[in-house]
C-alpha cells in the first residue's frame, strides 16, 4: 500500500472513531476536549480551538483548545457577526493564509508568540442551524488546500453531532436529577396524607387520595380534638406541581397548628379568619386555597363547619341529598373577607362526602366529564354501605365512566357514616 493510501486510510479510520464520541455517554466538556485533540491528529496540523454559539447573546465563546497555551484559550468571546465567523456560518471554508498580515485577525500579538500562521475556520452545523466554529492553525503560510478543506468539514460534521449529542445527554443527566428530586418530594407529600382513616367511636370513616402527578395541590386531613370529635380538612391549592405542593405543605401544616383544639361557632370563625390571613400573606397573584372544614362530634351527633370556596360537602340522608355550603370565599384572595359557620344534627345512617374537584373533573375520551350528578347518583346508591365500600364504589363508577383517559388533576374523597352516638 502507497504512503498516500496509508495516510488516507488513517485518517479514515480516525473520523471513523469521532463517531464513538456521537454514540458515548460523556460530559460536554470531555467532548469538546477530545474533538480538539482528535482534529488536530486527523488533519495534521499544530492546534485547534473550538467556540461555541451563545444564542442569548449571539457570542462564540473559546470552550476548548489542543496545543495552544492557556493564554491563548483566555481570549474574549467573538460575535457571530465577526468577518471570519459570519463566513464561516454562511458555508464557507475561510482560509487565512498569513495570520499575521490579515487585518481580520484581532490579536497579532497573540498569534506571534502561539506562532501561528496559517488558519482554517469551518462552522458547525446541525441540521442546518450553526452552533459554533472549528479552526485549524499551522505554523506554516499557505497550509490548507482543498484536501485540507474538505477534511476539515468532515471533522465539523462529526463534531457538530457529537456536541450536540453530549448537550443532550447532559439535559438529560439533568431531567432525571429533577425527576428523582420530584419524586422523593412526591413521597413526602404522600407521608403527609394520612394513609389510614382514624377510628372514632360512632363514626366510620374512609379516604383515598389519588395523585394525578407525583406532585400536588390536594391535601386531606384528620384533627382530633378529643375522644369523640375529630376535624375533618379537606383542601385544593389551586395550581400543579412543584409550587402547588409547597403551598399544600405549608398550608397542611398552618391547619394543624390553628386547628387543635377548636371547637364551636365563634372557635371556627377565628379559624377560618386566621387561616384566610395567613393564605393572603403566602399565596402569589393568581394562587387561592379551596377548603372545606369541619368538625364532627360524635357524642352530640353534630357537625359544625364552613366551605372555603370550596365544592360542597354533602349529607345524604334517606335518599335526600343536601349541600353543606355556608361558608364564604377561597382563601387568599381578600383579607377581610367573612365566613358563614354552618351546623347540622345529624341521625343515624347519615353520610358524609366530602371530595376535590378532581373527583367530579375526569374526563373520558370524549373529552366528557363524569361531573358532579353522576357522582352523587352513585354515592346515594351506596350510601347505605359502610364508608369504605361507598369510596371503592365511587372510584369504581369513576373509572368505568373514563376508561384509560388521562387524568389531569388529584382526587381526594372522604365518606363518613355515622353509626349513633357513642
Amino acid at each position: 500500500m502507497s504512503k498516500h493510501k496509508e495516510q488516507k486510510y488513517d485518517r479514515n479510520q480516525q473520523l471513523y472513531q469521532l463517531t464513538t464520541l456521537v454514540a458515548g455517554e460523556f460530559s460536554l466538556q470531555e467532548v469538546l476536549d477530545k474533538l480538539a485533540k482528535a482534529a488536530v491528529e486527523i488533519a495534521g496540523v499544530k492546534a485547534c480551538s473550538i467556540r461555541l454559539l451563545d444564542e442569548e447573546s449571539g457570542q462564540l465563546e473559546m470552550q476548548s483548545t489542543y496545543g495552544l497555551s492557556k493564554a491563548y484559550r483566555n481570549q474574549p468571546a467573538v460575535s457571530k457577526t465577526d468577518a471570519v465567523v459570519s463566513a464561516a456560518f454562511a458555508g464557507q471554508a475561510v482560509v487565512l493564509d498569513d495570520m499575521r498580515l490579515d487585518n481580520r485577525v484581532k490579536n497579532k500579538q497573540a498569534v506571534l508568540q502561539e506562532g501561528l500562521v496559517s488558519q482554517l475556520t469551518v462552522a458547525m452545523q446541525y441540521k442546518n442551524t450553526a452552533i459554533g466554529v472549528i479552526r485549524l492553525y499551522s505554523p506554516t503560510a499557505k497550509r490548507f488546500e482543498d484536501e485540507g478543506i474538505s477534511l476539515a468539514r468532515a471533522v465539523a460534521s462529526q463534531c457538530a453531532v457529537a456536541i450536540t449529542n453530549a448537550k443532550l445527554y447532559a439535559k438529560a443527566i439533568e431531567n432525571a436529577h429533577i425527576a428523582e428530586q420530584i419524586r422523593l418530594a412526591g413521597l413526602l407529600q404522600r407521608r403527609m396524607i394520612p394513609d389510614k382513616a382514624p377510628s372514632v367511636e360512632g363514626l366510620d370513616i374512609a379516604a383515598t387520595y389519588i395523585p394525578c402527578f407525583e406532585v400536588g395541590g390536594d391535601f386531606y386531613d384528620f384533627i382530633r380534638i378529643n375522644d369523640s370529635t375529630i376535624a375533618v380538612a379537606i383542601a385544593d391549592v389551586i395550581g400543579k406541581g412543584v409550587p402547588a405542593a409547597i403551598m399544600m405543605s405549608f398550608f397542611r401544616a398552618t391547619v394543624r397548628a390553628y386547628g387543635q383544639g377548636t371547637t364551636g361557632t365563634e372557635g371556627m370563625q377565628q379559624l377560618m379568619r386566621m387561616l384566610n390571613q395567613t393564605a393572603c400573606a403566602e399565596c402569589r397573584d393568581g394562587e387561592f386555597v379551596t377548603l372545606f372544614y369541619g368538625i364532627i362530634d360524635a357524642k352530640t351527633n353534630i357537625i359544625t363547619y364552613c366551605n372555603c370556596g370550596h365544592e360542597p360537602s354533602v349529607l345524604i340522608r334517606d335518599g335526600r341529598l343536601t349541600d353543606l355550603d355556608k361558608g364564604g370565599l377561597v382563601l387568599g384572595v381578600r383579607e377581610d373577607a367573612e365566613y358563614e359557620i354552618g351546623s347540622v344534627r345529624l341521625e343515624n345512617n347519615d353520610c358524609l362526602l366530602f371530595y376535590t374537584d378532581g373527583l367530579i373533573d375526569a374526563p373520558n375520551f370524549q373529552g366528557q366529564m363524569w361531573g358532579r350528578n353522576n357522582l352523587l347518583k352513585t354515592a346515594k346508591m351506596f350510601s347505605g354501605h359502610c364508608a369504605d365500600h361507598i369510596v371503592k364504589n365511587i372510584l369504581r363508577y369513576r373509572r368505568r365512566f373514563v376508561g384509560l383517559a388521562e387524568q389531569i388533576d388529584d382526587t381526594s374523597i372522604i365518606a363518613v357514616k355515622v353509626k349513633g352516638p357513642a
